[in-house]
């Protein structure tokens, strides 16, 4: 009798591993804390055809807009914890936002297990520009001091902030004029409003022959612009963009957050879905959750509060 009890019980210990170990528990919902269309929305449709193929289940894109993501992020604390939820975040929103007021939820509330890409900074002009070189508008800017204005996606974001960083490393005073996302940066370009984009890399796929990119911010040449140079190579320690990842609600287990981790560490791995990112002109990123997890964020944290003081967002 003992021993059969003593058998019942290693049973039923590894039943209970074993479904402790079941991911995903059914269909995910993804939750964007945009609207659809943007390029969190983008890159999590690009993420579905791989989970389905990895894990036999959906992964399901609906959408929380509101306050710039804050209306989401607020409410991920109270969604479900068992891996059924995930939500999308961005950097450097979830860091700069909640130091600019109440917004509804800290950087520390935000439990990011794994950024999976970033969109580049770029420098954007029209095709027909008297910029050729990044050398000639930075020899523009210095002959007319905040004559040379540049577009870019909101106040305090990655366009606003790489900015603040390239007038301080080329030695330059430009103007930077907030629009209400990239898409109206870009109208405001192509139609004359301003000298140049503090825009991304993805604005060159999708304007193709429009526009010229002056330079981008990667660690090395970008596939999809062979010929554009980095920042890097013309001198300026840039590399920075719009990073994306996903988290999970606080009261996830340990379990949980790191197979959620895993699971979008195996879409970033497939080669096919890194040739689409590498296509539409994102640059692929691996943070996982844990140690690694906490550096980046601490490191990001410093560089981005430091530069929302520069850019004036912060006080």
């Amino acid at each position: 009798m003992r021993r059969l009890t003593i058998l019942a019980a290693a049973f039923a210990a590894l039943t209970g591993a074993a479904q402790a170990q079941d991911f995903p528990p059914g269909s995910v919902d993804y939750v964007i804390p945009f609207g659809p269309g943007g390029e969190s929305d983008v890159t999590a449709r690009m993420q579905q055809p791989f989970f389905k193929d990895l894990y036999g289940e959906e992964l399901v894109v609906s959408y929380k807009p509101g306050g710039g993501g804050a209306v989401g992020w607020s409410q991920l604390n109270g969604m479900a914890a068992d891996g059924s939820v995930i939500m999308g975040v961005n950097l450097p929103h979830i860091i700069v936002k909640p130091e600019q007021g109440n917004v509804g939820f800290e950087t520390d509330d935000i439990t990011s297990v794994y950024f999976f890409h970033y969109t580049p900074d770029a420098i954007v002009v029209k095709a027909d520009s008297p910029f050729q070189t990044l050398d000639d508008l930075i020899a523009a800017a210095k002959e007319n001091p905040r004559q040379v204005t540049f577009s870019g996606s909101g106040k305090g974001t990655a366009n606003h902030l790489v900015q603040v960083k390239f007038d301080q490393l080329a030695d330059i005073d430009t103007t930077y004029v907030a629009f209400k996302g990239t898409g109206a940066a870009v109208t405001a370009l192509l139609g004359g409003q301003v000298s140049a984009e503090w825009g991304y890399s993805t604005v060159g796929v999708a304007q193709g022959e429009k526009v010229r990119l002056l330079a981008v911010a990667t660690e090395e040449r970008q596939p999809a612009f062979p010929d554009v140079p980095t920042f890097k190579e013309l001198g300026y320690d840039i590399v920075s963009g719009a990073y994306r990842g996903v988290a999970v609600p606080r009261d996830a287990s340990e379990e949980t957050r790191q197979q959620v981790s895993d699971a979008i560490a195996a879409i970033n791995a497939d080669e096919g879905f890194r040739q689409k990112m590498i296509d539409g002109g994102f640059a692929l990123v691996d943070v996982p959750y844990g140690e690694e997890m906490d550096a980046f964020m601490a490191e990001r944290r410093e560089e981005y509060i430091a530069a929302a003081k520069e850019a004036g967002v912060l006080n």
